[in-house]
């Protein structure tokens, strides 16, 4: 997912997605700690999709306060 595709849903569809992601990562974490993990860097896909989404929710924070 590109940034201007989560540029364009609601800051309550970003935290939904960063939500997901972290289940997801914590997931791939107890799949490496157990030796099931297949694609390693799945990890590293996710843990840049979850940065991408705080960054996002970030920058539509301070637009909001911005405004205010």
């Amino acid at each position: 997912m590109d940034a201007n595709e989560l540029r364009g849903k609601t800051p309550d569809q970003l935290r939904d997605e960063l939500a997901n992601l972290k289940k997801e990562s914590f997931n791939l974490r107890f799949q490496q700690a157990t030796g099931q993990l297949e694609n390693t860097a799945r990890m590293r896909t996710v843990k840049r999709e979850a940065a991408r989404v705080k960054t996002i929710l970030n920058e539509k924070a301070a637009a909001a306060a911005a405004e205010a």
